[in-house]
């Protein structure tokens, strides 16, 4: 069954984000050394329950949005569509990380589904 593995909180301010989230819940959060200003958020130990994510700026959407694993991208961007979703974005690679896609809901609510290609 596929799983929420990432989320994405937006930020207006990001320093100000940040600064609220690592006082408040002690998350460890750094810039991300990619083309765009992104910071991943390391929520807690590998091996306890949940999950990681990121803190993106307003530019990249103002709602807060997860990601769900999937096993083929293909197939449940099939599906997604087919239940009455829309397909926001073309399929793309993220090096090192796998296949990716932003969709809407039903509900207007905006997600991302990954395939994951660990190589």
């Amino acid at each position: 069954m596929p799983k929420v593995i990432w989320f994405e909180i937006p930020a207006a301010d990001p320093e100000r984000a940040i600064k609220f989230y690592e006082d408040v819940f002690g998350w460890k959060i750094e810039k991300w050394d990619g083309p765009f200003d992104y910071w991943l958020i390391t929520t807690g130990p590998d091996d306890e329950p949940g999950i990681n994510g990121a803190i993106m700026t307003k530019e990249m959407g103002d709602m807060v949005r997860d990601t769900i694993g999937v096993d083929s991208y293909d197939d449940f961007a099939k599906k997604i569509v087919k239940e009455g979703g829309t397909k926001l974005t073309e399929k793309m690679e993220i090096p090192k990380m796998g296949i990716m896609g932003s969709f809407k809901d039903t509900e207007g609510n905006i997600f991302a589904i990954m395939e994951p290609k660990m190589d």
